[in-house]
């Protein structure tokens, strides 16, 4: 193995043993989080940044402000939302079973995030490179973006 499919198992794991400490429930809601922050600054931006930022004479900035508040606050009340549930997760008992959920959830994560790097690199030059061609996952890492294309829209 080369350095190319180190990285590649160093980002599955790394992305694994984060979901295992900080178990299934807060990684899936902080994925929900980040999900309902995006939506929100897509839908309010707008009359958010009319109603509350006037004073803002550019509308490029002001619009970018108001995006920029909508998404800190709502990751804000998010992250304390996550934390309740963390807690509530372990005062149950099942916080074994939540860190062992979060360690699959996180090599779910880490495979996605790296078939996804492999496809969008896939697109430049760097698939001629010595490297990309010696090396020995991402011909496996390439097959599993292509059979993930059918499920794009």
């Amino acid at each position: 193995m080369i350095w190319v499919d180190w990285l590649i198992v160093g980002i599955i794991a790394l992305s694994a043993a984060i979901s295992l400490i900080r178990g299934f429930v807060v990684e899936a809601l902080s994925i929900i989080i980040w999900v309902v922050a995006l939506w929100a600054a897509f839908q309010f931006t707008g009359p958010f940044a009319h109603t509350f930022l006037g004073g803002i004479e550019l509308p490029s900035v002001r619009l970018a402000v108001a995006a920029l508040i909508l998404i800190v606050a709502i990751l804000m009340l998010g992250s304390m939302l996550s934390w309740l549930l963390g807690r509530l997760v372990r005062s149950t008992g099942l916080s074994g079973t939540d860190r062992l959920l979060g360690g699959v959830f996180g090599i779910l994560r880490g495979a996605l995030t790296v078939v996804s790097l492999v496809a969008v690199a896939s697109w430049t030059p760097v698939c001629q490179d010595p490297w990309w061609q010696q090396s020995q996952l991402i011909p496996t890492v390439e097959a599993l973006a292509m059979q993930a294309r059918d499920f794009l829209p």
